[in-house]
């Protein structure tokens, strides 16, 4: 006989295990991109959700995804009031922290798109953490992301 205990799972596992992947004490969730806003755009972004439920920090080392030759991590600074974007090698989750990636900030860089990105599509992406290992997300396609820029720097 089953344990009924063991059938209730919290309002937080559930979103998670519905939106999310989980590696050791690193979690990922809510990962989006805008669809293109051409047929032959070479670019895109995606933004994402991390949590370290952990007790000791991990760095993110890289990703990668099918649908694109590059998948970069990157920043976005406002420097003498032009936004600018730079590429960063690495980024640290400390212990307990929960960051977004985000339109006007971190975000991961897709470049030599395959095919355009179509609203309801979605795609594989995996973040390699050092201790953590690979994290794969399925990112979701939508047709906008508020406040997002675009690799020309226009507002979508």
């Amino acid at each position: 006989m089953m344990n009924r205990r063991s059938l209730l799972l919290s309002p937080a596992l559930l979103l998670a295990l519905s939106t999310g992947a989980f590696a050791s004490d690193i979690m990922v969730m809510n990962a989006v991109a805008p669809k293109s806003l051409t047929a032959n755009a070479p670019t895109a972004a995606v933004y994402l959700m991390l949590m370290n439920h952990g007790s000791a920090s991990d760095t993110i080392t890289g990703t990668a995804t099918p649908v694109a030759a590059h998948a970069m991590m990157h920043q976005s600074l406002e420097e003498n009031g032009v936004m600018k974007m730079r590429e960063v090698g690495s980024f640290e989750l400390k212990a307990g922290d929960m960051i977004a990636f985000a339109p006007g900030g971190y975000h991961i860089m897709l470049t030599g798109l395959k095919a355009p990105l179509k609203t309801g599509d979605n795609f594989p992406i995996t973040l390699t953490f050092k201790t953590a290992g690979d994290v794969t997300v399925d990112v979701n396609v939508v047709d906008k992301v508020d406040g997002a820029m675009t690799h020309e720097g226009m507002a979508n």
